[in-house]
């Protein structure tokens, strides 16, 4: 009888990490006694265009992995992805003029909720809009939960892997349909920026043109890649064309995967992994 008691316990010392944007939905649960990851799974979109689209996608993952999702969990993150934000140096934040913020990179509607996430190891403050119904179906699943941005979580976990090293760090986090470029100095942050691309050209124009704006030297700076990317595919190929130190970031967890799970590289799934 003990141990039955034990494995009904057991069910609750779990933790749910949840990444959503029009692309797709991505989620993994983290057993908290045994501190292993036990489920994994990533769920793409196609022609998903707007948030209410978004939701009916989520609505069918929620039923077609009743079996993980429709439990009690300890803790619940989301992670907003999307390009609706930008970041404020704290000394100059104001929690009143979140819409002054966003105004000039991003187009805002009347309607739109708009809120923030503070960089808790370094001055910053990322002001940004979520999904609004999206937190809402989770509300109305789980109750109260956390959730950020996805940048948020990207900078925090890059700002406490980086070195103080005085030549700048290039780190490229790349995704189905857009990528970011962090760079850092002397942990600082040099620069950050969300572009678009659709090819190639497109990836590298954006990643060469940012280099030479800030007057790196391709040929000593290192570059480390993380996210949606392998050594095969033609962004690491026409990147490695130009610069000379390129390396997948090696992200090394406290947890470990279970057997059942397909364990990614270490630089794949870096704002999912890190979002507990």
């Amino acid at each position: 009888m003990t141990k039955r008691k034990n494995n009904i316990d057991q069910t609750k010392f779990k933790k749910l990490s949840i990444q959503i944007s029009l692309n797709g939905l991505s989620f993994c649960i983290l057993h908290t006694v045994d501190n292993e990851i036990i489920a994994l799974h990533h769920f793409p979109f196609e022609d998903v265009t707007n948030p209410l689209q978004l939701e009916k996608e989520i609505i069918c993952i929620f039923e077609q992995e009743a079996t993980l999702l429709d439990q009690s969990f300890e803790a619940v993150t989301v992670s907003h992805i999307n390009i609706l934000s930008t970041f404020v140096p704290k000394p100059l934040f104001s929690d009143k003029n979140l819409a002054d913020y966003l105004k000039y990179n991003n187009k805002i509607l009347p309607n739109d909720y708009m809120t923030f996430d503070v960089i808790t190891n370094n001055d910053m403050v990322n002001v940004y809009i979520p999904y609004v119904n999206i937190n809402n179906l989770f509300f109305e699943k789980y109750g109260a939960f956390h959730y950020k941005h996805f940048a948020t979580i990207l900078l925090e976990n890059i700002f406490q892997i980086a070195n103080s090293s005085e030549e700048a760090t290039v780190y490229v986090h790349v995704q189905k349909e857009h990528f970011e470029i962090i760079v850092i100095q002397q942990k600082k942050l040099l620069f950050y920026n969300s572009f678009e691309y659709t090819s190639s050209v497109d990836f590298i124009y954006y990643l060469l043109f940012t280099i030479e704006q800030l007057q790196l030297n391709t040929n000593t700076l290192k570059l480390y890649f993380l996210g949606a990317i392998e050594k095969s595919d033609v962004l690491y190929t026409v990147t490695y064309t130009y610069v000379r130190h390129v390396e997948f970031l090696d992200k090394q967890y406290t947890f470990s995967f279970h057997e059942s799970v397909s364990t990614p590289k270490t630089h794949q799934d870096f704002t999912l992994l890190t979002n507990f």
